[in-house]
């Protein structure tokens, strides 16, 4: 593990196999390219990470940037720092497992909670002045909320605007439905200049199982999934500190993840029941968001057991992903791409409502032989016993997943500067 941490006084940067210094026309503008980055993070850890991670990046090249995270989270403000990323938190929203959205600590109605975070959201991109604003996932923002603030851009004509994708959204009749009640693929059309997506095609083609339209497509860009091995070349020694004072045994460690924790009791605890093997050790991260009552049940359980143990937070949970040898985890994105980009032995339980992205996800993996996939019907102590004494390789991904995703995002943004220096971007038409 020792080699993914940073030498004292070392800067990293990216190794994105691109001459920047082509085009230094760019360097005659007159103070630092602005990105914006939004999540609208209702529920778990996922979309904020992501944009974190695309932030590191960016701000870890050879770009001139200020980058403002735009998120949903408080969290945002319990991670390092980088030099030229800042963070806003919005009034926390929360979805809840059926997909219905409420405040999650003010006693605001949702239409009011909407408009603040909305109004908040205009009033910095107009002071920020973005070059490029990246969407996280949800083309118009949650319950519309971005609505403003794109149609702003598209009547202003000066910011470039890029909506992210993850490689699965949900099963396609449901984003065909949801999609067209939303009226995403008119705000993709209207609003955006291009969509990337942060998967590989050939494992799953957004545009051929949901049918988008030839002018949404057209705006489509795979770049490959997100090597989350990069988080690990910008810790700061806080977040190195954190880790090595959890002071892990020297045996065998298998990890169990449930993300932020919303909806992972059921796993946490049936792992906490399950049997370990001699000379293994079992640690739980629960995430902030599981209830209380909940991790004082965890902790009771490993008070009574040597060798299992209970952690809430960890702002850096790819350390413990680089040292576990095993990882039994819920199905989300970012964990999925962390286990992949790491080629940990996993076993993957995912989330079945309110949408299926997860369980798509999980049986694609498990097709190439790249995962174990258990479907969370199916739980017991005695299922994850049994797959803890299984004798398993590591799994082959980089033979069929293309992982160059952040190698990627600072040339596409480059171009796009390029273009934008040459030609100012016009107002987009109707």
């Amino acid at each position: 593990m020792n080699n993914f941490l940073p030498q004292s006084g070392e800067t990293t940067r990216t190794s994105a196999s691109v001459v920047f210094a082509q085009n230094n026309n760019l360097s005659i503008h007159t103070r630092k390219w602005r990105i914006a980055l939004y999540s609208h993070d209702t529920m778990g850890l996922g979309h904020k990470r992501r944009n974190l991670l695309i932030a590191q990046t960016l701000g870890a090249s050879p770009l001139q940037t200020d980058i403002l995270m735009i998120s949903g989270i408080q969290d945002a403000s319990n991670v390092p720092k980088p030099p030229g990323v800042d963070y806003l938190t919005l009034p926390a929203l929360h979805k809840n497992v059926e997909g219905q959205y409420q405040a999650r600590r003010l006693d605001l109605s949702l239409q009011e909670i909407i408009t603040l975070r909305s109004q908040v959201i205009l009033t910095t991109i107009k002071t920020f002045k973005p070059d490029i604003l990246i969407v996280d996932n949800v083309p118009r923002g949650a319950v519309r909320e971005l609505d403003p603030t794109l149609e702003y851009l598209r009547n202003q004509g000066k910011t470039h605007s890029i909506l992210g994708l993850r490689d699965i959204l949900d099963e396609p009749a449901a984003v065909r439905r949801d999609w067209k009640r939303a009226g995403n693929e008119d705000a993709i059309q209207n609003y955006y200049d291009q969509v990337w997506v942060y998967g590989d095609r050939n494992i799953y083609d957004l545009t051929k199982e949901y049918r988008f339209q030839p002018k949404t497509i057209a705006k489509f860009r795979y770049i490959g999934y997100l090597d989350q091995r990069h988080r690990l070349k910008h810790l700061d020694l806080d977040s190195v500190q954190a880790f090595k004072s959890l002071n892990l045994p020297s045996e065998r460690l298998v990890l169990c993840l449930v993300g932020g924790g919303q909806d992972g009791a059921k796993l946490a605890e049936t792992f906490a029941h399950a049997e370990l093997p001699p000379g293994m050790n079992g640690m739980i991260l629960t995430g902030p968001f599981m209830p209380r009552a909940i991790r004082q049940k965890l902790q009771n359980y490993a008070a009574e057991r040597q060798n299992l143990r209970i952690l809430e937070y960890l702002v850096e949970p790819t350390l413990l992903i680089n040292q576990a040898e095993r990882v039994i985890a819920m199905g989300g994105y970012n964990t999925t791409c962390e286990l992949l980009s790491f080629g940990k032995r996993s076993l993957i339980l995912p989330r079945v409502k309110p949408r299926k992205e997860q369980l798509i996800r999980a049986e694609k993996l498990n097709s190439l032989g790249l995962i174990d996939f258990l479907h969370p019907d199916n739980l017991t102590p005695a299922a994850l016993t049994n797959w803890l004494q299984l004798d398993i390789e590591p799994p082959p991904v980089r033979k069929f997943v293309d992982l160059k995703g952040l190698t990627r995002i600072p040339q596409l943004i480059n171009e796009i500067l390029i273009s934008s220096h040459q030609e100012p971007p016009q107002a987009k038409a109707s």
